[in-house]
């Protein structure tokens, strides 16, 4: 079975990452960058719209 990953990018200081969905909290829930900590729902911190659909389909 292939893993799912999600690319994420901060949209305050523009680290962009990958993780797996199943370590992020859903779309609509508050995440913070690793970076600069800034906090935002997480669905804003999807690099596209297909980063946001697997993670509500894996979730």
């Amino acid at each position: 079975m292939v893993e799912a990953f999600v690319r994420l990018l901060c949209p305050e200081c523009k680290k962009d990452w990958e993780t797996k969905p199943s370590e992020l909290p859903g779309p609509r829930n508050n995440f913070s960058c690793p970076g600069c900590h800034a906090t935002r729902r997480l669905a804003e911190f999807m690099r596209t719209e297909h980063d946001l659909k697997t993670l509500k389909q894996l979730q």
